[in-house]
């Protein structure tokens, strides 16, 4: 009596399905990647709160207006750096606003005032150039800029993260109903070149930013930032 065995050159499709399948992670598995993604946020976290304590800002009010000082912990990422000595400029712009709350509509903006700090190495040199713009970097006010030079890379992150009684508003657009000052540091990426400003978009090293909300101080009294000790006065004062 003659027999036979079926034979397949390839597993049955049933069988293909299921070697198809993608693997499903074990519960422990999901547990230990998620906490690996809280630990990396966390750490994050902490070195950008880190950064914002260390940031003093101060606002004084005078016949002359408001005026803000501010002095800023700022670190560049190994990327950042990288971009910088391939001769990739990087502008940083500081904004103040002065805002009147209402509480039947939405803020009404009474002052604002605009700088920005372009910072760029120069390879024959091997320094470091700063240009301080008034306003929006433009064709127009970029050829009106203040520019100094600097030998050495944290030195010129000192210079622009730091600036001393610059006006913000004039005493003529305070008004009594002005609750708060809205002042913001960041480096703007839409100034960067086309290709980087596509590569940087979701890259967190690439984003530098810094936001505070400041009271109206009261004629000659300056308003401190929380982390920030008030100046003692000096004897006989």
């Amino acid at each position: 009596m003659a027999s036979f065995t079926p034979c397949w050159k390839s597993p049955p499709p049933a069988e293909r399905a299921r070697r198809c399948r993608p693997a499903r992670l074990s519960w422990p598995v999901w547990l230990l990647a998620c906490a690996a993604l809280l630990a990396a946020w966390t750490a994050r976290a902490d070195a950008i709160s880190a950064s914002d304590e260390q940031a003093q800002i101060s606002v004084t009010q005078d016949a002359d207006g408001l005026h803000l000082s501010a002095r800023l912990n700022l670190q560049l990422s190994p990327n950042i750096e990288d971009a910088l000595h391939k001769g990739i400029p990087l502008h940083f712009v500081w904004r103040a606003d002065v805002v009147r709350e209402r509480w039947y509509w939405t803020d009404q903006k009474l002052a604002s005032a605009t700088r920005t700090v372009r910072l760029a190495y120069q390879p024959l040199t091997r320094r470091w150039r700063l240009s301080t713009i008034s306003g929006e970097p433009d064709s127009a006010n970029l050829q009106q800029a203040l520019h100094h030079n600097l030998d050495t890379l944290s030195e010129a992150l000192g210079s622009v993260g730091r600036v001393l009684r610059w006006k913000i508003a004039d005493t003529d657009a305070i008004s009594a109903n002005a609750h708060r000052i809205d002042f913001r540091f960041q480096l703007d990426h839409s100034l960067l070149p086309r290709p980087f400003q596509i590569g940087v978009a979701n890259q967190g090293d690439w984003s530098i930013s810094l936001q505070r909300s400041l009271p109206l101080p009261a004629p000659h009294t300056p308003v401190h930032t929380p982390g920030e000790t008030a100046p003692k006065p000096a004897n006989g004062d």
